[in-house]
């Protein structure tokens, strides 16, 4: 009966053990994926001056379209897609066209307001943008209108770009020379 029992419990603690040590091994790791954003329909985006990056002004969230992708930040992590409403992808760094997008950009379309002057942002429809972003750019459109709707400052003439009218010479007597000689003869002359 010993016998018996002893390979019970033998016959039991094999059959569990390889259980157990299964179970500590499947350890998973994700990434979430950032939530859905309804779009009532293809989102217009206006072009960050002197950028070729577009945002997405209308919701809450950033979303940055550049040179073929749309990129969004979440949670730390950046994400991007070919779409602007789906097939979002882990992206494993910051991108490094975002050094260049101001973190106040959305303060500054809301006062239409640039580096002190008046922008009149252009909204740019999502076809419109997937059909020229990259004529755009080759082309450099947004660099020969010279403005990317930022309205420029006036150009004053500062006082170094005016004409200078031409003054005579002073002639200037330095203590040597001709001039200062016969100075001194006449002055002892006298």
């Amino acid at each position: 009966m010993i016998k018996y029992l002893s390979g019970t419990v033998l016959l039991g603690l094999i059959l569990v053990s390889p259980v157990s040590s299964m179970a500590g091994v499947n350890v998973s790791v994700g990434i979430s994926l950032p939530p859905i954003i309804a779009f009532s329909g293809p989102p217009e985006v206006v072009v960050i001056p002197n950028t070729y990056v577009y945002a997405v002004p209308d919701v809450g969230v950033d979303i940055f379209f550049y040179n073929g992708w749309w990129w969004r930040p979440w949670e730390g992590r950046w994400y991007r897609s070919r779409h602007y409403n789906s097939g979002w992808n882990h992206y494993g760094r910051a991108p490094k066209f975002y050094r260049q997008v101001p973190s106040g950009w959305r303060n500054n379309y809301r006062d239409r307001r640039w580096g002190g002057q008046q922008w009149n942002h252009q909204r740019i429809p999502q076809r419109q943008l997937q059909n020229n972003w990259r004529t755009w750019e080759n082309n450099r459109y947004w660099e020969r209108k010279n403005s990317w709707g930022v309205q420029q400052r006036p150009k004053y003439r500062s006082q170094r770009s005016q004409p200078q009218r031409h003054v005579a010479p002073q002639k200037y007597n330095s203590g040597h020379g001709r001039s200062d000689r016969g100075d001194r003869d006449r002055h002892d002359r006298r």
